[in-house]
């Protein structure tokens, strides 16, 4: 090689060398600068971001890609907090797995197997619902996304009928409209009867499909099922097959109260089981057809319990939800503690005694409120009245942990 090439090759290796050495010292300047940014700022330089960013948007294009942009970085946020929260509830029953395996131990090894205990009410449901288990293999939910990006529910049978089981009943007693509707009325007492009245109504589906009356009561028969089920696959089948009986039963009367109510309720269902982005969605579906319930059925008390845990939801929004829904809307849904109060409140004027969970928020409301006084006052009446469903035990367990906070 040329001794004036050997030259250059030196003098090129010394300059990069130079250079690099020079790039990591700026490096490391420049990550001292910023190592103090903490959360806040940077959530604080977001929004600074986002409003001087929008308010130079000129072209709609532009702006369609931020907000593109914004949804995926929420989403990529919203998806790690979930994996912890999935994260901590599995190490939880990690935990209570170990403490009661020693126990289980013992018994198999002294010759007795510990078997599940099973309630009454379950080996009842287990037994009537084998038939409604065996539809659900036929009739699976396929889901597909609308142009609205909802995440909708579409049966093999959709179309065709109603996506719903075959008769549990070989020989069924047949009813007049007004005495079947009474009757399904009357049995949701509770939740052995709430599971004897889906069935009477499965019964007749065939004959009453297209009666209004019929149709939103069936709706709500699937909602009851969801709620009574302990199976997170029953339950999204039975939320997403009441959903789509909500639309056709709002389809069929927009101006009754109850089949907007209904479906809001199994929108709400549904939601349980989708991620952020449709959870939102569906929120937003929730509140449109429960203030149209409301402005059609002023004087019902459970659309303004329903009401107020909508606002108390809104108020203790996490800061992702908040800039999603203003992503997906516009804007931002806004509530506060004491709006959630005045429906809880409305629902206990227009029925007295009206529900444990109820009560349960009214305590909560007034907890936030520092009204000690109160909080104290509605705990104690939620502990006077019955348990009757799975949602009135949990608010009864609680309660008791306020009235133990309260006591502090």
């Amino acid at each position: 090689m040329p001794h004036s090439t050997n030259k250059e090759l030196i003098f090129g290796i010394m300059v990069g060398t130079a250079g690099v050495s020079l790039l990591v010292l700026w490096y490391h300047k420049i990550r001292k600068a910023n190592a103090t940014v903490t959360l806040p700022k940077f959530l604080s330089l977001g929004n600074t971001f986002d409003s001087v960013t929008l308010q130079d948007e000129t072209h709609n294009g532009t702006a369609v890609i931020f907000q593109r942009k914004q949804l995926q970085i929420l989403e990529k946020l919203n998806e790690l907090l979930t994996n912890m929260d999935e994260l901590k509830e599995e190490v939880k029953i990690l935990k209570e797995t170990i403490s009661k395996l020693e126990e289980c131990m013992q018994d198999e090894l002294g010759g007795t197997i510990t078997g599940h205990k099973i309630s009454p009410q379950h080996r009842a449901r287990k037994r009537k619902l084998t038939t409604v288990q065996s539809s659900a293999s036929r009739h699976s939910s396929e889901e597909a996304e609308s142009e609205g990006g909802y995440i909708t529910a579409n049966t093999d049978t959709e179309e065709q009928n109603f996506p719903v089981p075959q008769a549990f009943n070989t020989q069924v007693e047949e009813f007049k409209l007004d005495i079947l509707l009474q009757k399904a009325d009357h049995l949701r007492m509770n939740e052995v009867g709430k599971v004897e009245s889906f069935e009477l109504l499965c019964d007749h589906k065939e004959k009453f499909k297209d009666e209004v009356e019929f149709m939103w009561r069936f709706a709500r028969a699937y909602g009851d099922m969801c709620d009574i089920s302990t199976n997170t696959q029953e339950k999204k089948h039975y939320a997403n097959i009441g959903k789509t009986l909500g639309e056709k039963s709002i389809t069929r009367a927009p101006m009754n109260g109850h089949c907007h109510m209904w479906y809001a309720i199994l929108c709400g269902h549904v939601s349980e089981f989708e991620g952020l982005q449709n959870k939102i969605n569906y929120g937003h579906r929730f509140k449109e057809h429960l203030d149209i319930a409301l402005k059609l059925l002023p004087e019902e008390p459970y659309l303004y319990y329903l009401k107020g845990r909508y606002c108390y939801t809104v108020s203790k929004l996490s800061w992702i939800e908040k800039k999603m829904a203003a992503t997906l809307f516009g804007n931002i849904p806004t509530s506060n503690v004491r709006e959630s109060l005045h429906n809880f409140l409305k629902a206990e004027e227009l029925q007295p005694g009206f529900s444990i969970p109820n009560y349960m928020y009214l305590a909560k409301c007034y907890i936030d409120l520092d009204e000690g006084q109160n909080a104290s006052k509605f705990c104690n009446l939620a502990l006077l009245l019955p348990i009757i469903s799975n949602e009135d035990k949990e608010a009864n367990k609680e309660v008791k942990k306020l009235m133990i906070s309260l006591k502090k």
